[in-house]
């Protein structure tokens, strides 16, 4: 857990689907999307927009990570092969997939840790509630935003902001 006033994402390190660390210092100057995930979801056709905003921004410093998760109706019941093959193959997913973990309640990881609380993120506490709900994190490390599940990941609040308009 953080202590008060740890106020950057880029100090934190978490372990992608592959079981690699993964260090967030690596995405300095990037604007990131971070978005919990689950194969089995309504909103699970927006890889599909996800994957089209990777492709369309990644090489103009921007990234989506995307934190597989079974708390939300067991909707990603899959190990960590299966989830990236169901990615990989549905979605021709190429952004970075996490290990799969929880993103609330007692378990939770720390990267959501810094996401859902003030007293680290220094910007708002928020709680999530569903799959695909997105965090916005501007280029320095800092919270700028939550936006819920049903927003699109083509929405115009997000594309003006990836776009820094």
């Amino acid at each position: 857990m953080f202590a008060m006033g740890n106020k950057n994402l880029h100090q934190l390190s978490f372990t992608d689907i592959n079981g690699k660390k993964i260090n967030f210092s690596q995405y300095k100057g990037k604007k990131l999307l971070i978005v919990n995930t689950a194969s089995e979801c309504g909103y699970t056709r927006q890889y599909a927009q996800l994957q089209e905003l990777y492709a369309k921004y990644h090489n103009k410093n921007f990234e989506i990570i995307a934190f597989p998760c079974n708390q939300f109706g067991g909707q990603e019941p899959g190990v960590e092969a299966e989830i990236k093959q169901f990615c990989s193959k549905n979605y021709g997913v190429t952004f970075p997939l996490m290990k799969k973990s929880d993103v609330k309640g007692s378990e939770q990881n720390e990267v959501y840790q810094f996401l859902t609380k003030k007293a680290a993120n220094g910007k708002m506490d928020s709680d999530v509630k569903w799959n695909f709900q997105k965090y916005l994190v501007d280029a320095e490390g800092n919270l700028v935003k939550m936006l819920p599940s049903s927003v699109q990941p083509g929405d115009a609040e997000i594309i003006t902001w990836i776009e820094g308009k």
